[in-house]
């Protein structure tokens, strides 16, 4: 299986909702499109990015591949093992 962001080879990926759900769950709204991606790159989207910014901006997986701070972390990652867990790290701006 391969990550839509990443596009590494992994064994399991998870599914990250391009709008988080938290911003249509209340409103009863259909949650929308989804993406399904490694858990080091879901991981590292939260950690980086608050789900008002990912609603309103970084709603498709061009524009997170885009985003200055995904890039780096992507060229990064690329190179990392894929069956090992990598740690992910909040970068500062």
């Amino acid at each position: 299986m391969q990550c839509e962001l990443c596009e590494r080879d992994v064994e399991k990926l998870t599914v990250h909702h391009l709008v988080p759900r938290q911003k249509t769950k209340r409103k009863n709204e259909d949650p929308g499109p989804t993406t399904n991606i490694c858990s080091a790159c879901h991981r590292q989207i939260h950690t980086l990015f608050d789900n008002t910014r990912l609603a309103q901006e970084l709603n498709c997986v061009e524009r997170l591949k885009d985003e200055p701070q995904m890039q780096k972390f992507l060229s990064w990652v690329k190179k990392q093992d894929p069956t090992r867990r990598v740690k992910v790290h909040r970068t500062s701006n």
